[in-house]
């Protein structure tokens, strides 16, 4: 059963080393009963602007740390967590409206997070290149170095708000680079818990600076020339509006996306739906690899539903501190009223209600539909919901073209035991992951991790992120 708890402490911003408490609180409260859980002191544009020039000054001393003391830092961060990881889990729990298993595997991927950011730390390489390719360079060659880029902002959501802000400091620790990050409004507890251990973890004062801040007074993280990198992870919307107001700085865009998964017919059907349930439900369906269009070949169709739907009904929903919970909260109840309308405009327009549908208060009862249309939101727009549709199809190819059908690429999965097909899925399918043998949902923290077409430009994991922060500078070198 679900555990009291005294709220977690208020919470100031950090700039420049300093924790500023001065200002107004604002509550943050549980998703799940709407409970005050703690709460944080907004920044202002000033704080802002100050943050910036914090972490440009603090880049002077990052960029020439060695190796071995970044390392030192992370795993310092790593080991820190380990030994909170079920006050973390907690906090998640509370402020997110995370089930709590789920929580935890939250924690434990940031804590690999780190643990592996600490060991890329050490092996940012370069390369040596012959350049006496021709007569007029004789005795000439190349070192090429990588350097990181300078100070960073960082723009997190709510869904993962512990993990997902690690993906952006770790590296950025790693390379030498300075961090103003914006964690989410939402549940922003975490984040700021995240920052007290970098700070003990000794890394330099300015190096980090964590503020809570509307989107107007956050303004300088985007436009600021002194920036070099904006990493944004959020709607598309969002994202891409972002980009066109960052000027000439380099973007990294972590965005939304309506994940598609096809389950063929020589698939472990039963073991397809299993794990489609836990794509399409996991956190409420609030992921943007969540998965949210199924497509089954036609002879496997009754099989598969009939999996997929019995899974739906056992999971149980509640509170998200009672351990055996599966499903708990939205973020927010208008995003429940949401879904539901969505799912009640599908059945008028002549989809099948194969269960859920239902809208107690900020939860939204597991959904799946089927008999559906691409133009219903359902389908073609991000449900960001514990809501599937699932279909059939006839041929391979046309299950690739409907995942393809989609202004999203971000990931997809395709249940198949013929190697050929899943070849000509990774040939085919327009995404920046194809996950053969399960869900669109999984993620490892070293893979490169992105999106084509609106889901986002870039890769996260923590070398593809490096590459990112990092800048290659060539020195030619005349021994002649």
């Amino acid at each position: 059963m679900s555990t009291t708890l005294t709220p977690v402490k208020s919470f100031g911003f950090l700039l420049d080393g300093h924790w500023i408490t001065e200002g107004a609180l604002h509550e943050i409260r549980a998703p799940y009963d709407q409970e005050v859980v703690g709460a944080v002191v907004y920044g202002t544009r000033r704080h802002a602007e100050a943050a910036i020039a914090a972490a440009v000054k603090a880049f002077e001393t990052t960029r020439r740390l060695p190796a071995y003391e970044r390392q030192r830092v992370l795993r310092c961060v790593a080991e820190a967590l380990v030994a909170r990881k079920d006050e973390f889990a907690k906090v998640l729990a509370r402020e997110a409206g995370k089930p709590l298993k789920q929580a935890r595997a939250e924690v434990e991927r940031a804590i690999s997070t780190f643990f592996i950011a600490a060991e890329e730390s050490t092996r940012i390489n370069g390369e040596v290149l012959p350049l006496d390719t021709a007569p007029a360079a004789p005795g000439r060659w190349g070192i090429v170095k990588r350097f990181p880029l300078g100070p960073i902002s960082a723009i997190t959501p709510f869904n993962f708000p512990l993990n997902l802000v690690a993906h952006k400091l770790a590296p950025a620790i790693a390379c030498g680079c300075t961090v103003v990050l914006k964690p989410p409004p939402q549940d922003p507890l975490s984040a700021l818990m995240l920052a007290e251990l970098v700070q003990q973890a000794g890394w330099p004062d300015g190096a980090l600076n964590v503020l809570t801040l509307s989107n107007e007074d956050a303004a300088p993280l985007v436009s600021d020339e002194r920036i070099k990198l904006l990493s944004f992870t959020g709607s598309s919307a969002a994202g891409w509006e972002l980009k066109k107001k960052a000027g000439k700085k380099r973007v990294v865009l972590e965005l939304g996306g309506n994940a598609g998964c096809i389950v063929h017919g020589d698939a472990d059907l039963k073991q397809a739906a299993e794990r489609c349930v836990t794509g399409g439900f996991g956190y409420a369906g609030q992921t943007c690899i969540s998965v949210q269009r199924i497509f089954v070949e036609r002879k496997a169709m009754p099989e598969f539903t009939d999996h997929l739907v019995a899974g739906a009904r056992k999971l149980k929903i509640g509170d998200p501190l009672d351990a055996s919970t599966d499903v708990g909260p939205m973020i927010r109840e208008a995003d429940a009223v949401r879904a539901v309308e969505w799912i009640e405009e599908a059945v008028a327009g002549g989809a099948k209600l194969l269960c859920g549908g239902q809208r107690k208060g900020w939860f939204v009862h597991p959904t799946v539909l089927t008999g559906t249309k691409p133009s219903m939101r359902v389908n073609c727009l991000e449900v960001f919901a514990p809501v599937v549709t699932v279909e059939p199809y006839d041929d391979f190819h046309e299950a690739l073209r409907r995942v393809n059908d989609s202004p999203w690429g971000l990931q997809a999965g395709v249940f198949t035991r013929d190697a050929r097909l899943i070849f000509r899925a990774f040939e085919e399918l327009q995404v920046g992951g194809v996950i053969a043998g399960d869900i669109p949902t999984w993620r490892m923290d070293q893979m490169p991790y992105g999106g084509v077409k609106d889901s986002g430009l870039g890769r996260e994991g923590l070398k593809y992120a490096i590459e990112e922060m990092t800048e290659r500078k060539l020195l030619v070198m005349n021994v002649q």
